[in-house]
């Protein structure tokens, strides 16, 4: 591919990856799975189907490697990191970021951040 070549469309407008990672339940961090996040990811892909929110695709990952910050998810192509923890969670961050192309400030995670929001 030469440098004047261009990257190919992209496959979906938006990824976004939901952290369900389990780890024991003595790990001193945590872990996404213990805090809700397969019910939280599924109930996600169902409210993108619901809302028929087109060319998202909603996929389980393993550890994100933010495990005390969980339930943990990144979208992309931003790269933006979220927290949540609720459905309410899920709802807002569908309508002002995937949607709307905002930022639902309250849940962002920072590259430089190791503890969770009080």
């Amino acid at each position: 591919m030469s440098e004047a070549s261009a990257d190919p469309a992209l496959y979906f407008a938006r990824h976004i990856f939901c952290c369900v990672n389990e780890r024991p339940d003595d790990d001193p961090r945590g872990c996404c799975a213990a805090k809700g996040s397969p019910a939280l990811r599924d109930y996600m892909k169902t409210q993108v189907r619901k809302l028929k929110i087109k060319r998202t695709r909603v996929n389980a990952a393993k550890c994100l490697d933010r495990c005390e910050l969980g339930p943990t998810m990144v979208i992309y192509p931003e790269g933006v990191w979220y927290t949540y923890r609720s459905e309410a969670d899920v709802d807002e961050i569908l309508q002002t970021h995937v949607i709307g192309g905002g930022r639902v400030e309250r849940l962002m995670l920072y590259p430089d951040q190791r503890e969770p929001r009080r």
